[in-house]
């Protein structure tokens, strides 16, 4: 079974989760691991696995990162990483997938479907064969323990439950 790393300079994993009802804010996380054994152009047969580091989060302030780093929501103190391990793949289409797996969040686990699109094969300019992915997905986080929230004067919350996670990966042989 082949090997393939996820290529960290070559990836990333955003969010985003309305604000007051009226905007988006959007993060990412830049610290992450992965691999995916298996054939990579036929996918169904793979194994994927993935952590984040949470205390890489950056929402491009430094207050709202440390509050998402807080036992307010990621307690990256007690929970560190964010995990993904695949359990079935189920191909939809023509390099499309239904990936379902164990994510783990705050030390809550829950099965998970992520839409992925396998979206292209190259060789780079050393001579090493690169495939790159685009997932995503939507989870409440209510449902992973993150359940913080401040009520507003004028009605509704500050921050939504529904969290979207976009996914664009590119993995190399190990």
């Amino acid at each position: 079974m082949t090997k393939w790393n996820v290529d960290t300079t070559h990836t990333n994993v955003v969010f985003s989760v309305r604000h007051m009802m009226v905007s988006k804010v959007r993060g990412s996380f830049g610290s992450l691991q992965g691999s995916v054994e298996g054939d990579v152009h036929e996918l169904t047969g793979a194994k994927i696995n993935f952590e984040i580091d949470v205390n890489s989060i950056d929402t491009k302030n430094e207050d709202r990162d440390n509050h998402l780093r807080s036992g307010d929501f990621f307690d990256v103190e007690n929970h560190p990483n964010i995990t993904f391990e695949s359990t079935n793949i189920v191909e939809t289409g023509k390099d499309e997938y239904d990936v379902t797996g164990l994510l783990s969040v705050k030390g809550t686990t829950k099965e998970h479907t992520f839409k992925v699109e396998r979206t292209g094969e190259g060789v780079n300019p050393w001579g090493v064969t690169v495939v790159g992915f685009e997932g995503q997905t939507k989870i409440s986080r209510k449902e992973f323990g993150l359940t913080w929230n401040q009520t507003l004067e004028t009605g509704g919350v500050l921050v939504g439950d529904d969290i979207t996670i976009d996914i664009e990966l590119q993995v190399n042989p190990a």
